[in-house]
């Protein structure tokens, strides 16, 4: 991770961490990269200038960041188009789609209100590289190598209406590929991105749906909904009247499923059941899928017994999508529902999940229940540790040698049936600690464990 990137854009508390100031000089930054005279530049692909699309999620601090940022694009001589509200993969979609330079998402997922975040597509829709994000680094810091222009070199700011994001909602329905599904579903915006795009979708799809959440306010999005949190979407379905619960997360950037007993189907359980579709069709490529490090080992079993592979890569999408380019792999994803589909889109997408999801479960004409219960799962939890002393607190916790030690201990617990794996989380100030073993009780009791042993250090 560089000063500013992060695993997932950069991120902070805004107003705090991430202020107009910061956010004006990314944008100038971003203009500077784009421009003629940024040293690592290319040739504007639309007119004169560089063109970029920005869109944003719900938090309050979108409209102070996004005219920040605008403006700091704008002095570097970017023309910048303003989507409003749409989920991140809709971005990154759409500034290929628009043949646009760049593609900037205002969001922070799934973390609190508080909290926010700009992520950056290029023209190719892909996340920036390491190199380029250094460089846009270096500008920030470096005020005279930025790009200024004036006159009728600076760039200007238009609104799209909603032209855009009815492309991308027409493109997701498109890759729906069965008859209608025959049940009806609950749908869990989490007062994000999704509540933009979920209704033109679903009735783009024939389905018959009830949404919830879809009602943001600028503070209330990912609070006690959406993928986080599927209380409520499980109260939905416990009541009878629903036969598949969808629960996207603040940018729709990833979805999970509530099968109709009100029983939480993760991202590992749907990449599982998705790959097993893909490889029945001739479709799944590379011989296999790509999830992660945390991914429960049931799908290692479930992938060997219908012969093909299941690999694993370091915990974010961008490590995902990486190995999966690597091994020719064209579906990954993670446990929290991040579904990369690279035949369709460069990022993953919650929608997008839940399109391909339905797609399977209205072929097989089973109940979710029954589509996912051959999928095996170790007793697995994964309890996080939060960290009040910042970097400098989890470098101690995480080298301490009395942590070793107790790890050691706790893997001897395992007997060789299971394991244990910790890390820092990428966009949190907490430590994930992963257990799996041959019981739940086992699983809790060496979680339970090793965070006693944390919180001594």
């Amino acid at each position: 991770m560089g000063k500013y990137f992060g695993t997932d854009g950069i991120r902070g508390v805004a107003g705090v961490d991430l202020d107009a100031e910061l956010a004006f000089k990314i944008g100038r930054a971003a203009g500077t990269v784009l421009s003629n005279a940024g040293k690592q530049s290319k040739p504007p692909t639309i007119g004169d200038k560089p063109r970029v699309l920005i869109g944003r999620d719900t938090r309050i601090s979108c409209d102070m960041l996004e005219s920040a940022l605008s403006a700091g694009l704008c002095s570097a001589g970017a023309d910048v188009t303003s989507l409003g509200v749409l989920p991140t993969p809709a971005v990154a979609y759409l500034t290929v789609k628009s043949e646009s330079d760049m593609g900037i998402v205002i969001s922070a997922s799934h973390n609190p209100y508080e909290h926010n975040g700009i992520k950056m597509f290029g023209s190719d829709g892909y996340k920036l590289g390491d190199a380029l994000e250094e460089f846009v680094e270096m500008l920030i810091d470096d005020d005279s190598k930025v790009h200024k222009v004036t006159g009728k070199d600076l760039g200007r700011v238009t609104v799209d209406h909603g032209e855009w994001t009815g492309e991308y909602v027409k493109y997701l329905a498109s890759l729906s590929i069965t008859g209608r599904f025959n049940g009806r579903i609950a749908i869990d915006c989490a007062n994000g991105a999704a509540s933009e795009t979920a209704r033109q979708l679903f009735r783009q799809l024939h389905a018959e749906f009830e949404i919830i959440a879809d009602e943001p306010d600028g503070v209330n999005i990912n609070v006690e909904c959406g993928s986080t949190h599927l209380n409520y979407i499980k109260d939905m379905m416990k009541t009878g009247r629903f036969n598949l619960g969808i629960a996207f997360d603040g940018d729709a950037d990833r979805c999970l499923i509530v099968d109709e007993n009100g029983e939480t189907v993760d991202g590992d359980v749907m990449l599982s059941v998705l790959a097993n579709d893909m490889k029945e069709s001739g479709t799944l490529k590379g011989g296999g899928f790509v999830g992660t490090v945390v991914s429960n080992a049931g799908m290692e079993i479930f992938a060997r017994d219908n012969g093909y592979k299941f690999h694993r890569a370091d915990v974010g999408d961008r490590n995902v999508l990486e190995m999966m380019k690597e091994l020719g792999c064209n579906l990954g994803g993670e446990s929290s529902g991040h579904v990369i589909f690279s035949d369709f889109m460069t990022t993953g997408d919650g929608q997008l999940t839940a399109v391909k999801f339905l797609n399977v479960l209205t072929k097989s004409e089973k109940k979710v229940s029954e589509l996912v219960k051959n999928v095996p799962r170790l007793p697995q939890v994964m309890p996080s540790f939060e960290l009040s002393g910042g970097a400098e607190q989890r470098e101690r916790i995480l080298s301490h040698s009395k942590l070793a030690e107790q790890i050691e201990k706790q893997e001897k617990l395992l007997q060789g049936n299971g394991r244990i794996f910790i890390r820092p989380s990428g966009t949190e100030p907490i430590i994930r600690v992963l257990v799996e073993a041959e019981t739940q009780e086992l699983s809790s009791q060496i979680a339970e464990n090793i965070l006693s042993c944390m919180k001594e250090l």
